[in-house]
């Protein structure tokens, strides 16, 4: 048996942008990426703090240290510019490996600067 629990998270990204007519995704700085450990065309849930919408899509690399975090497709209806959001991605564990696992989260700031990278 597996569980699925928190692997990653990017907590307290800030939407720099949203593209509606774009077949869907979430851009997000590749540097940022690199700091929560999510992959290219990882799975995520995102969840945007302004007004409590839950989405579930796939991350695309956004340009190079930009600090970017773009809302494409569809869900650009439901999540904004400016709007705050926690960004995580999930991993299937056995209960023995999820005993001891620690999720990677990183925290930003103003900017989508990195604040605390635990």
């Amino acid at each position: 048996m597996f569980v699925k629990i928190l692997k990653s998270k990017l907590h307290r990204a800030t939407v720099t942008d949203t593209k509606l007519h774009y077949p869907g995704s979430i851009a997000i700085d590749p540097a940022l990426m690199e700091a929560a450990g999510i992959l290219l065309y990882e799975s995520v849930l995102v969840a945007d703090l302004n007004n409590g919408y839950r989405l579930e899509t796939y991350v695309v690399p956004a340009e190079p240290n930009s600090r970017q975090v773009v809302i494409m497709g569809a869900a650009a209806q439901l999540i904004k510019p400016k709007d705050i959001v926690i960004i995580m991605s999930f991993g299937f564990f056995t209960p023995d490996e999820a005993k001891d696992f620690k999720p990677k989260v990183v925290v930003l700031g103003k900017n989508n600067k990195i604040k605390d990278n635990g």
